[in-house]
């Protein structure tokens, strides 16, 4: 699958090693930026990945800010746009299954990386 990564400065840690996981599982991962820790607005992010998905040039999306909470409301302000902000795998099923939400949205300061990449856990093989 081909997904759209995109970060703010706070997020940029956990979007770098979500990178590498989903690389190493043999996704096609379109990295949007920001490329380092230096302060951006994260509206200016979020943009690129949701086009890139509302598109069709990445079947979903992965946004990382400091909480999530302003990725989600800049990503659903788009048309063709159902992101879900999700602490556990358990909320990434739901958010398939039941929103057929097609953006990921994780909190780079609430979200360890452990919990973020956990791909054998079955719940979040529905997102990615």
């Amino acid at each position: 699958m081909r997904i759209a990564l995109g970060s703010d400065h706070a997020g940029f840690e956990l979007k770098a090693h979500l990178i590498d996981h989903l690389s190493a599982q043999g996704h096609e991962v379109i990295d949007l930026g920001t490329d380092s820790t230096e302060s951006v607005d994260y509206p200016d992010y979020a943009a690129p990945v949701v086009d890139a998905v509302a598109s069709g040039r990445a079947g979903r999306g992965v946004l990382v800010c400091g909480s999530g909470i302003g990725m989600s409301i800049a990503a659903n302000r788009h048309p063709k746009i159902r992101a879900a902000l999700v602490y556990e795998a358990e909320g990434a099923t739901l958010c398939r299954e039941h929103n057929d939400a097609n953006v990921l949205v994780l909190g780079g300061r609430t979200t360890g990386i452990e919990v973020a990449k956990d791909s054998n856990h079955p719940d979040l093989k529905e997102f990615y």
